[in-house]
């Protein structure tokens, strides 16, 4: 494509996602289908064009005040993915020369938000939270693009196997340091036509994640819920440790997401997945398991805001009202699956977020109202699951390890919190 027209392309994008009525990755899809003759680069240079936008937006729209133009188009130039030749040949004399002053702008005479590009709402918890020097550390690791990572499906192959194999197929893949089952890839590779993809052996989710799967420890011959499915990612994990024996039901009130989980449950081999749209946390489907359950994990619905590298965003699109609708759907959300978890059953609470008042604030609210469920040390619980370093992936109260606490600037995952009970028996 000529680089005036893949610029014009870019600008149209990029003003297109900055509506913020949609998910931006819902709204870079949907271009996509739109624009079907765009070839494979071309759809690199936008969608990471985009995304560079969303990463840096407070730098750029600072810096655009200085140009001519359109606005999306000042915003494309300054977030361009791709050889800087290319793209100054789409310019004209006055963009070039504006474009040059713009390159000159030295990060330490930035102000604050220029530099951290996160809304003030949720920098400023974050800096109080982490402190200065941690907090900076994770503004700049949110303003980069997250890792691919790859969990081997263990009902069908062992990661020892298939590292030489996605080797030989031309990835640069490597073991995760903290997941048994996960590979870490460069760049964006085309999995759909590789052979492990479609046999089954391998699915695409953050290391994070797999934690939590993991955490859940669900055994052969177990009943195990996975209380806020979605697309079955955790799922799948948790039914290959099941060893394809038992009962995992998949609960989601989303029958749209749930369906995205068939095609991945078909190739997988499992059988002993359930998925069952309910109508809300408190469904006859829920209440007829209740005390019957093993497991519970409750992946909650949350800000996100922990996968800010993936999906830049939410942190223009979350509020501080948003953050407090969904404490109040997670605190009813943990108390209702609660019930489900048997005497001596294990109960999971998770979100990919890395606020505290859906984190940890949930956790000790949970704990206080319920005497009969006992935290169990993540730290503990991983060591026995022979994680290395597990001290280090958790944290707690008073300096206790508690919880599982995952951030993308120390363990290069997406942003996750858990916390474990067990019923007392």
């Amino acid at each position: 494509m000529h680089p005036n027209a893949l610029l014009d392309a870019c600008a149209d994008l990029v003003g297109r996602v900055l509506v913020f009525d949609h998910p931006a990755d819902a709204v870079v899809s949907r271009f996509f289908r739109d624009n079907r003759a765009l070839g494979p680069r071309e759809r690199s240079t936008l969608a990471e064009t985009t995304y560079n936008v969303l990463r840096r937006k407070l730098l750029y729209e600072h810096l655009a005040r200085s140009g001519s133009g359109p606005k999306a188009r000042r915003l494309a130039i300054l977030g361009f993915h791709g050889p800087r030749e290319f793209l100054r040949s789409a310019l004209n004399d006055n963009e070039r020369n504006w474009l040059d002053q713009c390159d000159a702008v030295k990060p330490a005479d930035l102000m604050e938000p220029h530099r951290h590009n996160l809304p003030e709402w949720l920098a400023t918890p974050l800096k109080a939270q982490l402190g200065a020097a941690a907090f900076w550390n994770l503004a700049e690791s949110l303003q980069q693009p997250a890792a691919l990572d790859l969990r081997v499906n263990a009902l069908q192959a062992k990661r020892a196997d298939l590292l030489p194999e996605l080797r030989k197929a031309g990835l640069a893949a490597q073991a995760t340091p903290y997941s048994p089952w996960g590979i870490r890839v460069d760049g964006k590779p085309a999995l759909t036509k590789l052979d492990a993809f479609t046999r089954g052996a391998i699915e695409v989710q953050d290391e994070g994640s797999q934690l939590l799967a993991l955490l859940l420890d669900a055994h052969r011959g177990e009943m195990v819920v996975d209380f806020c499915a979605g697309a079955g990612g955790k799922t799948l994990a948790i039914g290959a440790t099941m060893r394809n024996t038992g009962r995992l039901y998949a609960f989601d009130v989303s029958g749209h997401r749930l369906d995205a989980l068939k095609p991945r449950l078909a190739r997988s081999g499992l059988s002993n997945v359930h998925p069952a749209a309910i109508a809300h946390e408190r469904d006859d489907r829920v209440k007829r398991l209740s005390g019957k359950i093993d497991r519970v994990l409750v992946d909650a619905p949350c800000s996100g805001l922990g996968t800010t590298r993936r999906n830049p965003d939410l942190k223009w699109r979350q509020s501080p009202e948003g953050i407090l609708e969904l404490v109040a759907k997670q605190t009813a959300i943990l108390a209702s699956a609660a019930r489900l978890v048997k005497p001596g059953g294990r109960l999971v609470y998770a979100t990919c977020s890395i606020l505290t008042e859906e984190n940890e604030a949930i956790a000790e609210a949970f704990q206080a109202e319920h005497r009969d469920f006992v935290v169990e040390p993540v730290a503990g619980l991983l060591a026995e699951l022979k994680v290395p370093e597990a001290q280090k992936l958790c944290s707690g109260p008073h300096g206790g390890l508690d919880y599982l606490r995952l951030w993308p600037h120390v363990h290069h995952t997406d942003g996750f919190f858990a916390a474990v009970w067990t019923r007392k028996a």
